[in-house]
């Protein structure tokens, strides 16, 4: 009754923050006041020069025009601050989210829909997920997600990002959607037979100095913003006074423009059903990865505010955002490191900066886009590198490399399947390892065989053939018992009783945990095969989740309640007890069976 009652406490807790839909900013505004909004106006126009350059770099990677990925930095970004817990979290497109986007679209070319219609479908469906896992409480499952995995995925990441860079950087054409073997290769091949345009390496080169000076010279600088709008003003210098140049620019790919992002409609519809199980996978690979990078990202920036996080509100506000980039036909997002951790170093103070940048994006294009339309393609690619470098974290590779082999496994699988997988069948991947690991290692639970030793005191027995008393064996369970571990602790306790001397088998449990229905017909197939063979089986010490769940199974009734010992007080009493058993079922035999104790525990 008592485990029935606890079941109906725990669903009831659950269900009663299941569907919670809040607007954290609204308490904010209570308290806001003229100091906060200038903290958060100046936070949002730093995060603004950020923003468009990585947005005009995105739509470089998804081979789209910049419009729809600048509109998601304004809708999803405005619509998802509206939920947020966190006050420095910032939505957009980022550099994950816009490589399995891009692999997407190329992998399913044939739907009949167009590249920004399928990365809008695909915006919406993530969204769904994302918002229904929110409401559902399933933010806290991101826990149970190995630090490794992230790790090894935002390291294929960054190489991936590298790697669909090269051929802008070098300056020859490829096809959209090439994987990164062919992208090496292609790059390679081509340094090798020097099919290269010296003017897109030049370019190139120039852009990482003037990154490099800004960032020695003056730290504080929006280096991306400044070295990009400098390149862009000197190929419109070039445009005027040599009328021809010999390398690509933004605008040849697709000219940026400063529109206000207007409603697009429902973006699904029955001539677009089928394309459901297909990207299903997909959208569901990209939420995981969504909630994962903004677990990651939120509660590294709380660390430092110390502010208290919801994850299922920034699953919410990650959901709500992506449809709303939908209804508006712009590209899906996510949380964005980089511009977050920019908000909070800029000081802001509430929500309210993140939607204060959205509209600096729109007042900003408004006086500046001829500028970004010029900007040269190798000068993005260089740019996007530099990006997918700094999301090669090291250090945290050095942790996961050195801390256990099975960190190890779990990164080098996680690493080589964004390389050589798709994007989406690499999380999967990742996660299954770790899982598989995770079980094997808690699914070896230790049996060691204990005696009573000179001094009257159980101890290790390191010589079976040293045990004081034939017939009688007392074998220490120390472990998880789950279902992982049912067949190997059965197999281990079946070998010990093949020793046909051995009359009495004390199972002493007081270490053993989480025990199932597949350690319980375990546990109950010992007992049935020494009953067979005249033998007994006695359990000691057994935890009161033990206890509960031999009763609930109707193991207890079976073995017998004279031959199961709880644990007491003091350790020993439950085996003391247990032997006394023992002799009862042997009548006749001389048993020695002295226990000291402390009898302050009694």
């Amino acid at each position: 009754m008592d485990s029935v009652t606890e079941l109906t406490e725990e669903v009831a807790a659950l269900g009663q923050h299941m569907f919670r839909v809040r607007l954290p900013f609204v308490a904010e505004l209570r308290s806001y006041s003229w100091e906060k909004f200038r903290a958060d106006l100046i936070a949002g126009a730093t995060v603004t020069l950020v923003s468009i350059p990585q947005a005009i770099g995105f739509s470089l990677i998804l081979n789209l025009p910049p419009a729809p990925v600048i509109a998601s930095v304004v809708i999803g970004g405005f619509v998802g601050s509206l939920f947020f817990s966190s006050r420095h979290h910032v939505f957009g497109p980022t550099s994950s989210i816009s490589l399995i986007v891009a692999a997407t679209i190329a992998a399913n070319s044939s739907t009949g829909l167009t590249p920004l219609g399928l990365a809008v479908y695909l915006s919406a469906l993530i969204g769904i997920v994302q918002l229904l896992s929110g409401l559902l409480n399933f933010g806290e499952v991101t826990k149970f997600i190995s630090r490794s995995v992230v790790i090894g995925y935002s390291t294929g990441i960054g190489i991936l990002l590298i790697a669909s860079q090269l051929h802008n950087l070098l300056g020859y054409r490829v096809e959209a959607g090439q994987n990164f073997s062919t992208n090496v290769l292609q790059a390679i091949f081509d340094l090798g037979t020097a099919r290269v345009y010296p003017w897109a390496i030049g370019i190139g080169a120039l852009t990482f100095a003037i990154f490099w000076v800004v960032r020695k010279l003056r730290p504080r600088w929006p280096e991306a913003l400044i070295g990009l709008a400098l390149l862009g003003i000197g190929a419109k210098v070039a445009t005027v006074y040599l009328h021809q140049v010999h390398f690509l620019m933004v605008r040849d790919e697709g000219a940026l423009s400063a529109v206000v992002p207007a409603f697009a409609g429902f973006p699904f519809g029955p001539r677009r059903i089928h394309l459901l199980p297909e990207l299903a996978g997909t959208a569901i690979a990209i939420s995981i990865l969504g909630m994962l990078e903004a677990t990651s990202i939120t509660k590294g920036l709380a660390a430092k505010s110390g502010q208290k996080i919801e994850p299922n509100q920034e699953l919410i506000g990650m959901g709500a955002a992506n449809i709303a980039c939908a209804f508006f036909g712009a590209v899906p997002g996510s949380s964005s490191f980089a511009r977050s951790a920019v908000n909070f170093q800029s000081g802001a103070r509430t929500q309210v900066s993140s939607m204060l940048s959205s509209v600096v994006v729109l007042l900003v294009l408004t006086f500046v886009t001829p500028v970004f339309n010029f900007i040269p393609v190798a000068a993005l690619a260089a740019h996007l590198i530099r990006v997918g470098f700094k999301m090669i974290n090291w250090h945290q590779i050095r942790i996961s490399c050195r801390s256990t082999p099975s960190d190890l496994v779990v990164f080098v699988v996680t690493l080589g399947s964004c390389l050589f997988l798709r994007l989406d069948t690499a999380i999967y991947v990742g996660i299954g390892v770790s899982l598989v690991l995770f079980l094997r290692k808690t699914s070896t639970p230790t049996l060691v065989e204990y005696a009573i030793n000179d001094s009257g005191n159980l101890a290790e027995l390191s010589d079976p053939s040293q045990r004081p008393h034939p017939q009688i064996s007392i074998i220490h369970v120390e472990g998880e018992l789950f279902f992982g571990a049912a067949d190997l602790f059965q197999e281990q306790v079946r070998s010990l009783a093949e020793n046909q001397n051995i009359r009495v088998f004390i199972l002493r449990m007081k270490n053993a945990r989480h025990l199932d229905a597949s350690t319980v017909m375990a546990l109950e197939n010992l007992h049935d095969y020494l009953r067979e063979t005249g033998r007994f089986l006695l359990i000691s010490g057994s935890n009161p989740d033990v206890t509960r769940v031999l009763e609930n199974s109707g193991l207890l009734q079976k073995i017998g309640r004279e031959n199961i010992f709880p644990a007491e007080a003091n350790a020993t009493v439950a085996t003391r007890n247990a032997l006394k058993r023992a002799k009862e079922i042997l009548p006749g035999e001389a048993l020695d069976l002295r226990i000291f104790y402390d009898k302050k525990k009694t």
